[in-house]
């Protein structure tokens, strides 16, 4: 039997593979829109994974695998045998047998790394502490959507160096665009983290407002991500200049876009002029995991179609 193909972190996939998807889901978009059925992954189960807690990924892989034909089981880890114990590969050989694809929110990337080395069908990434693949997917799925090509571009990332910046930069690398970062001191990009080959597409800023000069695209997640709580009170002091407000856009680009994963935080990593503004795309944003994320279960489970 083949190895199957796993989306663990944003470099798994060619910029070919991801303008393929770019293709499926604007095809999938379409026909969700106009209410035409389609059901490639009819009798096909998607198992989804979760050691933290989500609303977008819950909702976006099990609504989007139910609209594809397919069904899909929940498994929270307190409520099932890898929170008594049981090993991730062990899991991973069983779970496998049982379904079509997997997807897993948790923490470190080795666990997911672990259960798709033991799986004998796909695995998605569907975020650990290091990487959030599929929200980048979204994202620059929504850019080439409103903007067109993001080659060239550059994208302002204002805030922790967490991981979702860590997947833009990976992003930068396949898509050839720049990123330019601005986190507070002791916040900074560690570049073997994000797991990057090289390091001509991004650049520091200590000045976040430097960062969002002349920016196509300005971008930022909470100031503290979960699994950090203690350090809630910390890093509220320590972000209080990284706030993305109406100054701040000011200085990008006259038509550049604002995007935010969500849950966001008004007030505090974001103003609620920015995000509730003309330049927001965060709700656009969101709406394409579904679909983006459609077309990546499509991929995974039957390969390249061209219906």
């Amino acid at each position: 039997m083949a190895a199957p193909r796993h989306f663990l972190q944003f470099n798994d996939f060619s910029r070919e593979e991801f303008e393929y998807l770019f293709a499926r889901a604007r095809r999938i978009k379409a026909q969700f829109k106009s209410y035409q059925q389609y059901w490639p992954l009819v009798d096909r189960t998607l198992v989804m994974i979760f050691e933290k807690a989500s609303t977008r990924t819950r909702l976006s892989f099990e609504a989007g695998m139910q609209q594809l034909g397919g069904s899909a089981i929940y498994l929270n880890t307190r409520d099932s045998q890898l929170g008594r114990g049981e090993p991730v590969e062990d899991a991973a050989q069983v779970i496998s047998r049982m379904s079509d694809i997997v997807m897993i929110r948790t923490f470190e990337q080795d666990i997911i790394e672990r259960f798709a080395a033991n799986s004998r069908v796909p695995v998605i990434n569907g975020l650990t502490n290091e990487y959030h693949p599929c929200q980048i997917l979204a994202d620059i799925f929504t850019y080439v959507e409103m903007r067109g090509s993001i080659e060239g571009r550059t994208v302002a990332w204002i805030g922790d160096s967490n991981n979702v910046c860590n997947t833009w930069l990976q992003a930068a690398e396949v898509f050839d665009f720049n990123v330019n970062v601005s986190t507070p001191p002791g916040y900074e990009v560690e570049a073997e983290r994000a797991g990057l080959y090289g390091t001509n597409h991004y650049r520091e800023f200590a000045d976040p407002m430097a960062a969002a000069r002349d920016a196509d695209l300005v971008t930022t997640d909470v100031w503290t991500s979960m699994g950090f709580e203690a350090e809630n009170e910390e890093r509220l002091r320590d972000f209080e200049d990284w706030q993305v407000d109406a100054e701040m856009m000011r200085v990008a680009k006259p038509d550049a876009l604002f995007m935010h994963c969500l849950p966001a935080h008004r007030g505090e990593e974001v103003a609620a002029e920015v995000i509730d503004g003309p330049q927001s795309a965060v709700w656009d944003e969101a709406e394409n995991r579904l679909h983006a994320q459609k077309a990546l279960l499509e991929y995974l489970v039957l390969g390249r179609v061209t219906t």
